[in-house]
């Protein structure tokens, strides 16, 4: 193998010499996300089933949708996550941004656990709740990108997909663990000891989950190109003014992509199923434990069918995945609330089962087709937005719209259509774009790169 560099062991394109090291850099993007998914995702599930009582219980009737809403507070703050992280990754490395934003979200999910309850200290505990989820939504908004950047430009180009898929199942792993610690724990402190205490042990546990990640991060080099690109001072100035100034309307679409598969995904990991199944005023009235077992289950097949996709997109590229992804993903949107109202345990589980695979599909490949549609120079800013501003778009408020459709009309349709409305969005802007999967990543490439995928666009 030829090298620009031999000393670095890579090559212009992204990729490492040694096996040992790739394997640490997925194993290393693996165990990052999923701690952080983990903190993101136990404050949504928790949302669905004591936050409302807990903290907004003043609110009455309106309380679940109040609490459901701090879920989509934090959304509006990924953006500034995005751009710090963004603008620093580009500047000073994937790797040291992946570290701090480890910190702040084990830091803000810790906090939540130890909390005073409004009958404590009155409205001052919203107020503080709030201000801890835009600390994890800031976080979540900077790790993302890093995550992805880390893996796929570590990888072969022939393996991009595969590579990538290590940082995406972090989100299935974080809600696989998420539900799992809720589940356990709903067994262990059943009834008003949940409420009690029960609750707060899995925030507390991401103390230690946080040391588990900082270690295992640190071990890891930081991404060839950006190596290359500081090497030649090749850095941008301006990463985030550049990145709107060419490529906007690219940001734009790419956002509208992930749109797609965040509103149906947030029907789980922003805690509405968990809410609607367990609601002892609701339709269903299910026990906790059952629904959050259920929940933790259809994590694994959302986990395999992620896995499978970026794989099958290395092989057949990733806008044909996404395409296959998307049919599935509206096949599981009309099946999911039929499987649900039945109010049988394992219906409801084959209901989010059947969903996750096409959200596998549609979440697979996106690390890799991201990361292929940005110069080298501003890829993190460009990955990390994109992704920022669709998560807005698409999963934000998702959990909140979804009850205020059920409130409004009595009928769990509006939400079907809601959410097919949303997989439509996805699979258009997915159509809007070419396939480059194989497209070097090097800093010696950026005039190809800079080429802009969108049909019907010229260079620019």
């Amino acid at each position: 193998m030829s090298t620009s560099q031999p000393d670095q062991g890579f090559t212009p394109t992204g990729t490492i010499a040694s096996p040992v090291d790739r394997r640490r850099v997925v194993f290393a993007t693996v165990v990052g996300t999923t701690v952080e998914w983990y903190d993101f995702f136990i404050y949504a599930t928790a949302v669905g089933l004591v936050f409302g009582q807990l903290f907004f219980a003043p609110l009455g009737a309106n309380s679940a949708i109040v609490a459901f809403a701090t879920v989509g507070v934090s959304f509006l703050f990924r953006p500034l996550g995005a751009f710090l992280a963004g603008h620093f990754g580009d500047k000073y490395g994937r790797k040291v941004v992946l570290m701090w934003t480890l910190i702040l979200m084990g830091a803000a999910t810790a906090l939540i656990g130890v909390l005073p309850t409004y009958e404590a200290i009155g409205v001052w505990a919203p107020i503080f709740l709030v201000l801890l989820r835009i600390l994890q939504g800031i976080s979540a908004g900077g790790e993302w990108g890093g995550a992805v950047l880390m893996a796929v430009e570590h990888a072969p180009k022939t393996r991009r997909g595969a590579f990538g898929a290590s940082p995406q199942i972090g989100v299935p792993l974080g809600l696989l663990l998420a539900s799992g610690v809720m589940a356990v724990m709903a067994t262990i402190a059943p009834g008003d000891a949940f409420l009690e205490w029960g609750w707060r042990i899995p925030f507390l546990l991401s103390v230690v989950l946080i040391f588990i990640g900082w270690y295992v991060r640190r071990r890891v080099e930081e991404s060839p190109v950006f190596t290359e690109l500081a090497a030649r001072k090749e850095k941008a100035k301006t990463p985030i003014v550049q990145l709107f100034r060419k490529h906007a309307l690219l940001v734009l679409i790419a956002a509208l992509v992930f749109a797609g598969n965040n509103a149906v995904g947030y029907m789980t990991t922003g805690g509405y199923i968990q809410n609607y199944a367990t609601d002892e005023a609701g339709p269903l009235g299910l026990e906790r434990s059952p629904v959050l077992w259920a929940v933790a289950g259809s994590a694994v097949t959302w986990l395999l069918s992620t896995l499978a996709a970026g794989f099958l997109s290395d092989r057949i590229g990733r806008r044909t995945t996404y395409l296959i992804g998307w049919m599935l993903q509206l096949a599981g949107v009309f099946l999911l609330f039929p499987l649900v109202n039945t109010g049988d345990i394992w219906l409801l589980f084959a209901g989010l089962a059947i969903l996750t695979v096409g959200l596998g599909f549609t979440y697979g490949p996106q690390a890799a087709l991201y990361s292929e549609l940005f110069p080298a120079s501003i890829r993190f800013s460009g990955v990390s937005i994109s992704y920022a501003i669709g998560a807005i778009i698409g999963g934000a408020f998702a959990p909140t719209i979804a009850a205020a459709l059920v409130k409004a009309t009595g009928s769990t349709m509006s939400v079907t259509w809601y959410l097919a409305g949303m997989t439509i969005i996805g699979l258009i802007a997915t159509l809007l774009l070419r396939d480059r999967s194989g497209i070097p990543l090097g800093p010696d490439h950026e005039a190809e790169q800079s080429v802009s995928p969108i049909y019907g666009m010229a260079k620019v």
